[in-house]
């Protein structure tokens, strides 16, 4: 069993589809002429025909492969097998006060009377859902070997480059990162931009997101209607290819009045494999700091892996321990200085977007004296999921251990990870260079 921890429903990846020979040919309406002067052509596209796209707000979802026929027989006796082994081993054994026996009936009745392969993986969604801890979730087999590559960080998409955050009360969405050499990179669009509209049609529609508007064919355009913080709207104009590579970890120094070097590393997630050689790669090219802020506001954690591989580049020994229902045990870590890393003054940034492994990670370098933690107090999310496999290729992810922090008698379940400082302020609404929390950060490391 693998242990993670996560928010599935944080960030929407607007990257595109992944549709190998994709063309124009797709396009449901005829594509429109557009201007193309100035506009960043990548290689791929270069001397042939781009068109709009999306032509209508009419998109369909990409559809997954489907799910491998599953019999009645084999339906029931999977449904049993996940039944039984969230009743043995789920982190509270009253099961959140869920009526289980009731809950496991229902379903298994609808199952009995005779379901399609699709609506039994519904409704195996439905049954993990009703323990009702955000935390624990169901994937069908077409659903695993979807995240896999993900997990792996090999992404391979078509699209702009741009990993953005919906606000669905602002209906618009706001930009986390840009990939490196996409279109958006070279359109200039950076971190804190927004996304109001595609070809016009609304991002965040009445609370609504629709990521499908940003997705598109290869070598096809649209315009996107964006807006930095304290700006004006404007339109730029990007055009679409296949984007490959993990979700990028990107560094820089930060500006202080009296020289000293304050470097600082945004953290996307825990759920990529590659974030630990990524996270090396920045320190090593910021060289030798006095001080570093690690921004972990968006961090929806991901695999313990690789956290504790990221712990190792700043403390070491025993840090806690993760409790079951019938065990206890510890969480130690190795050390891994990159450079100073083990001894650098440390600020790591946390609020309302950094979930689970990510709030153990905040958590752990404040508990044991490493770090100084600044923003906004999280939203307590940090039970262990662990990995149950299914004869059919599907998995459940259960929560099944608390962690239990070394030093502080604090629940972090109920309290969330609270920070030295309060200082935040929506992602979209600055840039890095007025970030309240970037700022309080090197006030609170004496620069």
């Amino acid at each position: 069993m693998i242990p993670i921890g996560r928010s599935r429903y944080l960030v929407l990846v607007a990257f595109g589809f992944s549709c190998s020979g994709c063309n124009s040919g797709l396009l449901t309406d005829p594509g429109t002429a557009l201007d193309l002067t100035g506009v960043y052509i990548p290689p791929d596209c270069q001397g042939q025909t781009i068109e709009s796209y999306p032509t209508t707000s009419d998109i369909s979802e990409p559809i997954l492969q489907p799910n491998p026929i599953v019999s009645q027989t084999s339906q029931l006796e999977l449904f049993d097998d996940a039944a039984d082994a969230v009743a043995d081993t789920y982190v509270d054994p009253g099961l959140n006060g869920v009526d289980w026996s009731g809950t496991v009936a229902t379903y298994r009745a609808e199952i009995a009377a005779g379901i399609e392969t699709e609506t039994y993986y519904a409704r195996m969604h439905d049954l993990i859902a009703a323990l009702g801890d955000e935390h624990s979730y169901f994937l069908s087999p077409a659903q695993v070997l979807s995240e896999s590559a993900a997990l792996a960080g090999q992404n391979d998409f078509e699209g702009f480059g741009l990993l953005v955050l919906p606000l669905l009360e602002k209906d618009k969405a706001t930009i986390l990162a840009v990939f490196t050499d996409a279109p958006a990179d070279h359109a200039g669009l950076v971190p804190h931009d927004s996304v109001i509209s595609v070809n016009g049609f609304p991002l965040v529609e009445q609370g609504q997101p629709h990521p499908t508007r940003l997705r598109g064919p290869e070598c096809t355009a649209a315009v996107l209607t964006v807006q930095s913080p304290g700006q004006a709207e404007r339109n730029v104009t990007l055009v679409r290819h296949r984007i490959t590579g993990p979700l990028p970890v990107y560094e820089r120094l930060v500006d202080t009045t009296d020289g000293s070097r304050v470097g600082y590393i945004f953290v996307p997630t825990f759920l990529d494999s590659t974030i630990p050689t990524q996270i090396r790669s920045a320190l090593q090219a910021l060289g030798p700091l006095d001080a570093l802020i690690v921004d972990n506001r968006m961090n929806g954690g991901g695999l313990g892996s690789v956290m504790n591989a990221v712990l190792g580049f700043f403390t070491d020994g025993t840090v806690g321990h993760f409790e079951s229902r019938t065990a206890t045990r510890p969480l130690d870590i190795t050390a891994d200085p990159v450079l100073n890393s083990q001894t650098v003054p440390l600020v790591v940034l946390i609020g309302t977007g950094t979930v689970s492994y990510g709030e153990v990670f905040a958590g752990i370098l404040q508990d044991v004296g490493r770090a100084q933690l600044v923003g906004q107090t999280t939203n307590g999310n940090v039970e262990t999921l662990h990995r149950i496999d299914g004869s059919d290729g599907s998995q459940m992810w259960i929560a099944n251990e608390r962690f239990d922090p070394l030093n502080s008698p604090a629940d972090w379940e109920e309290t969330g990870i609270v920070p030295d400082v309060e200082a935040s302020a929506d992602w979209d609404t600055f840039t890095f260079e007025n970030d309240v929390a970037v700022n309080a950060a090197v006030q609170l490391l004496g620069h």
